[in-house]
């Protein structure tokens, strides 16, 4: 096995630790910190669909769970803090707002137990909640109006790409929606893709930040493996079981590169 690529055994013990991500700050210490807990708001919103939807499927429901009750505290955490912090009417009014839809995402995630019947719900209201995330992201950006603030931004967006990757692989092998679920998977990967590039050639990157790109793109290699062999294995538990583990794997890389971003003061 690649050394670069988390074994099985100390993903599901760093999921059950929460992994470093989940032991963000208790406060907002200035806009790279805010671009960086708004971007993470995004990642979030697809994190806990994906574990929601694990859990239907009934593969890795131990790390599912707790990937989903940690989720939902960390969303609510970040929540308070990113609207007390709002420098502005405007990204207050967004969080107000997003409020409003994380109360109608978290009646979908637990008001029923996990099962088919509730995945269309479930799917509306986590994309409110990521549009609305996304938008408090800019927001941020936008206020910080450095180039760094957007590296953290798009170093962000890469976390909640690869859960909504996955998200989606669970959704079309459900199925619900499978075309346009693998259309969006398609979209996605470009997205990705791009961003690795416009983040390893960044004059910001420092050689730590580089290293660990390097690291992602080899969780990417295994991710993306999985992810394509939707097509012939259906819902077999084994696909299913590898996206899980391994998007888990290439979150956890994401998360430390944009903090390295978010630490840099220029």
């Amino acid at each position: 096995m690649n050394p670069q690529m988390l074994n099985r055994r100390t993903l599901i013990v760093a999921a059950a630790a929460g992994f470093p991500l989940l032991n963000a700050r208790a406060q907002v210490l200035d806009l790279n910190d805010a671009i960086n807990k708004a971007g993470r708001q995004r990642m979030l919103s697809q994190r806990m669909g994906k574990a929601w939807l694990a859990l239907v499927h009934k593969t890795e429901s131990g790390s599912a769970q707790v990937v989903l009750d940690k989720s939902m505290a960390l969303f609510d955490r970040q929540l308070v803090e990113l609207k007390a912090y709002a420098p502005s009417a405007d990204i207050r009014d967004t969080y107000v707002k997003l409020e409003a839809a994380w109360s109608d995402y978290k009646t979908a995630l637990i008001g029923t137990a996990p099962g088919k019947a509730g995945a269309g719900a479930v799917l509306q209201a986590d994309a409110r909640v990521l549009a609305l995330a996304h938008q408090g992201t800019l927001q941020y950006e936008a206020s910080s109006g450095r180039p760094v603030g957007k590296l953290v931004n798009v170093a962000g967006r890469q976390r909640m790409l690869s859960q909504r990757m996955a998200k989606l692989y669970f959704a079309a092998t459900l199925p619900i929606d499978a075309p346009t679920a693998t259309a969006e998977i398609g979209k996605a990967r470009t997205e990705f893709l791009s961003a690795m590039e416009l983040l390893r050639n960044a004059p910001e990157a420092t050689d730590r930040i580089r290293a660990e790109l390097q690291l992602a793109d080899g969780q990417w290699f295994f991710f993306d493996q999985a992810l394509q062999r939707m097509q012939t294995a259906g819902a077999a538990a084994k696909p299913l079981s590898d996206v899980f583990v391994t998007s888990e794997n290439l979150l956890s890389v994401m998360d430390r590169v944009t903090g390295m971003y978010a630490a840099i003061k220029t």
